[in-house]
């Protein structure tokens, strides 16, 4: 049973940076990705990479958010840059042994780490 840990979220003014972490308890994945939800909205894919590196952006985060991994350290990260209010939401990784894309059917979920955007 593969373990997501996120960290990383916080608040930030508009236009800020943060850098959210995900630690896997296993290296067992072929897909890992982020997602974000909030309240009342369905859960949407942010970014997610393949093992081998391939990655897909969402189109409102393309230019503005990178993903990338360690494998060493089976940690994925999301740097996200000149943020706006409407990226406020709940983050989630998410990790499948299958390569999946951006809609949120993976089979291992995270806790989630909010991130806050103001105005």
């Amino acid at each position: 049973q593969v373990q997501l840990v996120e960290s990383g979220g916080g608040s930030v003014q508009s236009g800020g940076s943060l850098r959210l972490s995900c630690t896997a308890s296993e290296y067992t994945y072929n897909s890992m990705g982020w997602f974000r939800q909030t309240p009342g909205k369905e859960r949407e894919g942010v970014a997610v990479i393949h093992r081998d590196g391939y990655t897909v952006y969402a189109d409102s985060v393309k230019g503005r958010f990178t993903i990338s991994q360690d494998n060493a350290k089976r940690t994925l990260y999301l740097q996200m840059n000149s943020l706006k209010p409407e990226d406020t939401a709940m983050y989630y990784c998410a990790a499948d042994t299958l390569w999946r894309l951006l809609a949120p059917n993976y089979t291992y979920w995270g806790q989630g780490t909010q991130v806050t955007v103001s105005s």
